[in-house]
């Protein structure tokens, strides 16, 4: 998978020893359009984005060359106040991308504004000695300017970031300052990727997330956001093409009814989105087979937070 960024250093080869590389933790609350702006930074699609919240679950990275730096971007889930198992699992790994960080990028949806978990976020992130740059994401929906500069005034006093960006992801508003910005913050060293690299993670991952996606677009009111997608099978076929397997794993059955629809109408359509994005990531034409099957309890068994990249919470 290719990375549509251009090298703004030229056609010339770059001299190893004036390459820089880091790693950019982003953090915030949920919906707050994460997802969105690490898919804008890096300029391909790594991360699904959907309206449902705390679709983003485990650590997603995405890799976006600017000149001479390559700079790894960690999307973690939105950080709120846990109450479930799987809740849990997914802070603990969003502040737990901080760890390795050279910096973090702090996403406020501008046109909520500041709540109760945006002041937890910030409260926490003080004692934090990285580089801090906070993104008021979302610009594109305040009409009130002078609310936009009080907000930005008021992060500013409570948190003291190196840098307060605006931001609309969704309309690649200040995307290209932002890049610009972060690839002369993170600091000398070899690249982590090769050049092409969008992501680290793997197909099979990516197809999964893309059909959890797809589940979320059609049915984001119905389901809750514990319905997981495993792609079981991947095979290469002799004419390019791949047959695929995936398994969307709900908790009740009245919801395996709600995912088949009426007919099957609504898998046909959750398959038909999936597929077409599958195929795109993929390059070339995918035969999607999709399955759906009842997990009752999968949140108490440590075997599924392993499969998604989480930790497991002993309580």
């Amino acid at each position: 998978m290719s990375n549509n960024t251009t090298n703004t250093t030229g056609s010339a080869p770059l001299d190893a020893g004036d390459r820089r590389c880091g790693f950019v933790a982003v953090i915030g609350p949920t919906n707050a359009g994460k997802s969105t702006l690490v898919n804008a930074l890096v300029g391909a699609k790594v991360a699904i984005v959907s309206h449902k919240v705390q679709t983003t679950r485990a650590p997603i990275r995405g890799i976006a060359m600017e000149g001479n730096s390559q700079i790894i971007f960690i999307d973690t889930a939105g950080i709120f106040n846990p109450k479930r198992r799987l809740d849990r699992a997914m802070v603990d790994a969003a502040w737990g991308g901080l760890e390795d960080a050279d910096a973090v990028l702090l996403v406020i949806d501008a046109a909520a504004g500041m709540d109760d978990d945006v002041k937890g976020i910030i409260e926490r992130l003080k004692s934090a000695r990285m580089p801090k740059i906070v993104i008021l994401n979302k610009i594109d929906r305040v009409d009130d300017k002078p609310r936009l500069l009080s907000l930005a005034k008021m992060v500013d006093e409570q948190l003291v970031p190196d840098r307060i960006f605006m931001i609309s992801a969704t309309e690649g508003q200040g995307i290209k300052d932002l890049r610009s910005f972060l690839a002369n913050l993170v600091p000398p060293g070899p690249w982590h990727y090769s050049e092409d690299d969008v992501t680290d993670v793997p197909m099979r991952t990516q197809a999964a997330e893309m059909t959890r996606e797809s589940v979320y677009r059609f049915l984001h009111q119905e389901l809750p956001y514990t319905t997981t997608v495993e792609t079981t099978d991947w095979k290469s076929l002799k004419d390019g093409s791949a047959r695929v397997e995936q398994t969307i794993y709900v908790e009740r059955d009245s919801q395996k009814k709600i995912v088949l629809g009426k007919g099957g109408e609504t898998i046909k359509k959750i398959s038909s989105t999936a597929r077409h994005a599958i195929e795109e990531m993929a390059g070339h034409r995918v035969h999607l087979f999709l399955f759906v099957k009842v997990r009752e309890n999968w949140e108490s068994d440590p075997e599924r937070y392993r499969e998604m990249g989480l930790p497991f919470p002993k309580s």
